[in-house]
């Protein structure tokens, strides 16, 4: 049988049923449409988080404060819950480490800010001048925090434009802003600067921060010399081990801790930060692609029970074209090949199902969704195994008949 003929049999044999077989796509569908939008979500939401950690500065490492809770556990560390790190460890990092090209030491507490009647939680970051470079923060009206105004712990703030919205109302424009006055922990401060929008959401985004003077946050918010964290930004991505090594030592012996699996501190950088969200979102994604897959398996089981049940209807049929002279071959290749085309059609639907999904999911949700092409390729893999796999049982049913029972059945 040529293959021509092949194809016209399969449309012919397909469209004699209309409803079962749409009924056989849709199945396949809705797998192939939920593997390919649940893995963009997986993948989106990887991207974003990496977006959102390379956001928060270059060559990046971070001094945690921790405490240790027993032997051999690592350093229980988080912002603000342990008080292990100074201003003088920030000044001697600077000062005495090697390949340093900033440090930017914060204290990062979260209060209800309220302006003019409306109110929002939010975070406020204590921060030094040093911290809009290390953490490549812009201001795009006015100023962000100065040496003076740290020295004479001046009550002044820099707003993030979702901050700005929340409090003074979306379509306000920057210069509005400058110069009104909010309360933080009913203590009033100006605000003398609005920064960049970065993107990003969630409570670390810099969008939904508030900035002001560390020897404010510390003397005026929270009655403490403390600091949340000392982020440190190396001179470029080669020296950053280097520069962790000495921070570590350094501290170590601030500290007077001789042994290292004791240290009150932790200290990570960027690399780590990024490796760790790219296990979590791999797993993510490995667990979001199962869900989808069991959609289909159960696609499968419809394409073999719509093939068994059309093997069954068409026994006559079978019957006689073994008997004028077709082989076993020729069937069972006439009846893979209606298995292998609906799971085509089917998987073609799929990434248009899939793909307007993760479209939909990002307009009406805040999930940023990425479909690429890895996914469609593996999509249209699976539709063409599933055909086969589900397909090759009844096509080699319908070649096993025999041709003289297979004439006598009603």
């Amino acid at each position: 049988m040529k293959f021509t003929d092949t194809l016209q049999e399969t449309y012919s044999a397909l469209l004699s049923n209309k409803v079962r077989s749409g009924l056989t796509v849709l199945g396949i569908v809705i797998g192939i449409g939920s593997v390919i939008a649940m893995i963009s979500i997986g993948q989106g939401a990887q991207n974003s988080i990496e977006s959102n950690i390379q956001a928060l500065g270059s060559n990046l490492i971070i001094v945690m404060p921790g405490a240790q809770r027993g032997v051999g556990i690592q350093v229980s560390s988080g912002r603000g819950s342990a008080t292990t790190l100074t201003n003088e460890d920030a000044t001697a990092i600077e000062q005495g480490v090697g390949g340093v090209q900033a440090v930017a030491p914060d204290l990062s507490s979260r209060y209800q800010i309220t302006a003019k009647g409306t109110n929002t939680n939010t975070s406020v970051d204590g921060v030094t001048p040093s911290y809009s470079q290390v953490r490549n923060i812009t201001v795009e009206t006015g100023d962000f925090i100065s040496d003076q105004n740290v020295k004479s712990v001046s009550r002044v703030a820099v707003i993030g434009p979702t901050v700005r919205d929340d409090l003074f109302g979306e379509g306000i424009d920057n210069d509005s802003v400058i110069g009104q006055t909010i309360k933080i922990n009913k203590i009033l401060f100006t605000i003398i600067g609005v920064t960049k929008a970065k993107g990003g959401s969630g409570p670390s985004s810099q969008d939904d921060m508030i900035f002001v003077p560390l020897s404010s946050a510390q003397k005026l918010l929270v009655g403490s010399e403390r600091l949340s964290t000392i982020s440190i930004q190396a001179i470029d991505q080669g020296s950053m081990a280097d520069v962790q090594t000495q921070v570590t030592d350094l501290l170590l012996q601030r500290h007077n801790i001789s042994d290292p699996t004791k240290a009150d501190f932790s200290i990570m950088n960027q690399s780590d930060i990024v490796s760790s969200a790219s296990s979590i979102t791999d797993t993510l994604k490995i667990l979001l692609g199962s869900i989808a897959g069991i959609s289909l398996i159960v696609g499968g089981i419809g394409i073999m029970n719509m093939m068994l049940t059309t093997v069954t209807e068409r026994t006559r049929e079978i019957g006689l074209r073994k008997a004028i002279g077709a082989k076993n071959k020729d069937i069972s290749t006439q009846f893979l090949t209606e298995a292998i085309v609906l799971t085509f059609v089917g998987g073609f639907l799929g990434v248009l199902f899939g793909w307007l999904a993760s479209l939909l999911i990002t307009k009406f949700s805040s999930i940023a969704t990425q479909v690429s092409s890895s996914s469609i390729l593996l999509a249209f893999g699976v539709s063409a195994l599933i055909g086969i796999v589900f397909g090759y049982y009844p096509a080699r049913r319908a070649a096993g008949l025999n041709p003289i029972e297979a004439l006598r059945y009603e």
